[in-house]
């Protein structure tokens, strides 16, 4: 604790803020274990290619720290040590209601087979995803990963169109490798769309009314299949209110709020 104390008031005298300091620091103790080198033979090589992928590192502001590479957000040993993410998590419903629900490929390298929310992925490190003005950057994600994960095309949801609800933040491990430590943007959309799955990243899908969720998780879970955690969180918290008033949601927005789900 003295030697990080005198580490940030050696920063502080260089003239950086007391956020920006331990920006720093944090910066310095992940980027020490970059170079360690991770076994990943056993995985398939579509999803190792995606690791290089660079995320947005960010504070517990939301605060943009830099880049940081898909592998470096998701091990362990970083998440332990501070490292957070930005990322998103859709909820589209069609015209009926009903919420579209995946089950994660086998093949992905954190949470494989789990059930989740229709899609759940990360913005990236570049001009047009890190536009924060109206969440644009996250909702062209979300354009994005919908298109690789369920074939929707782009142009079918405009970005508009993505309801930017709030933010959570959480930490979950998948494994004691892997894990999750995110600040997670909820976004809904009520369209009828067209879906082609990726076998790669999505094992099946399925659409569920409000009723049947419940009953469906419970039914999966006896079954042996688990849930991934932030769909179990966003589930038990924000969702009931969200499908109570799925033709009203704009009164429920809250961009203010980051809530710590547990």
């Amino acid at each position: 604790m003295a030697s990080t104390l005198t580490k940030i008031s050696n920063i502080l005298k260089s003239g950086l803020s007391s956020v920006q300091a331990n920006q720093k620091i944090c910066s310095r103790s992940i980027q020490s274990s970059v170079g360690i080198k991770e076994d990943l033979s056993s995985f398939d090589p579509v999803q190792v290619k995606l690791l290089d992928e660079m995320c947005i590192a960010v504070d517990t502001n939301d605060n943009v720290i830099g880049p940081r590479t898909k592998k470096e957000c998701h091990l362990m040993e970083n998440i332990n040590k501070g490292l957070l993410h930005r990322a998103f998590s859709v909820f589209l419903f069609n015209k009926k209601g009903e919420l579209l629900l995946q089950q994660r490929s086998d093949a992905k390298i954190t949470f494989p087979g789990y059930f989740t929310n229709t899609c759940c992925s990360h913005p990236l490190y570049i001009d047009s995803e890190l536009e924060e003005i109206k969440a644009l950057g996250v909702k062209r994600a979300a354009q994005r990963r919908l298109n690789i994960e369920l074939g929707i095309d782009p142009d079918s949801i405009a970005a508009h169109e993505f309801l930017y609800m709030t933010r959570i933040i959480y930490t979950a491990p998948s494994d004691e490798k892997w894990g999750e430590r995110e600040i997670d943007y909820v976004l809904c959309v009520k369209k009828d769309v067209e879906i082609d799955p990726n076998p790669n990243e999505v094992k099946e899908c399925m659409y569920l009314s409000r009723e049947n969720l419940k009953p469906f998780l419970d039914g999966v879970q006896k079954k042996g299949y688990k849930i991934t955690p932030w769909f179990k969180l966003i589930a038990e918290s924000l969702l009931p209110k969200y499908w109570d008033n799925l033709d009203n949601l704009k009164p429920l927005r809250d961009h203010k709020t980051i809530h710590a789900l547990k």
